[in-house]
């Protein structure tokens, strides 16, 4: 009877290693990968907020962000608008408002991050004693 289980035995063993050889690898049958999805790169700090700017001034005139966000400002008056951070001229208070800079009508821009905890006022550069174009960020 054990010479009748040989050839069976060899018959299995042929089988198994077809079986575990696999499919073929040709391009054509491409082996699927899950590749990770990317994700955005947060702002540092991962807080921002809008000022926009309108023939009536600045709105809102003191926003918060977190430490290491920044604040966009937007211009939707008629007339250009340099804002700058606060002392005039020197503008050395938060140097990364000045980032956000020159805006022509339509034009919106970011500030640098703001990454030290405190209270800065910024106004624009061309009209720095008018206060409707000043106002605060508020750094925490």
């Amino acid at each position: 009877m054990r010479k009748h289980l040989a050839p069976l035995f060899v018959a299995l063993i042929l089988v198994v290693a077809a079986v575990s050889c696999g499919g073929d690898d040709s391009p054509s049958s491409p082996t699927p990968t899950s590749a990770p999805t990317p994700t955005p790169t947060p702002t540092p700090g991962g807080s921002t907020a809008t000022i926009t700017i309108t023939s009536a001034g600045v709105s809102p005139r003191s926003v918060t962000i977190a430490a290491g966000g920044r604040v966009n400002f937007i211009n939707n008056d008629t007339r250009a608008h340099d804002m700058s951070s606060n002392p005039h001229p020197a503008h050395t208070d938060c140097p990364a408002i000045n980032q956000a800079g020159f805006l022509q009508p339509g034009q919106s821009r970011e500030t640098g991050n703001l990454t030290t905890p405190r209270t800065c006022g910024f106004h624009d550069h061309n009209d720095p004693d008018d206060p409707r174009w000043t106002g605060t960020i508020q750094i925490k």
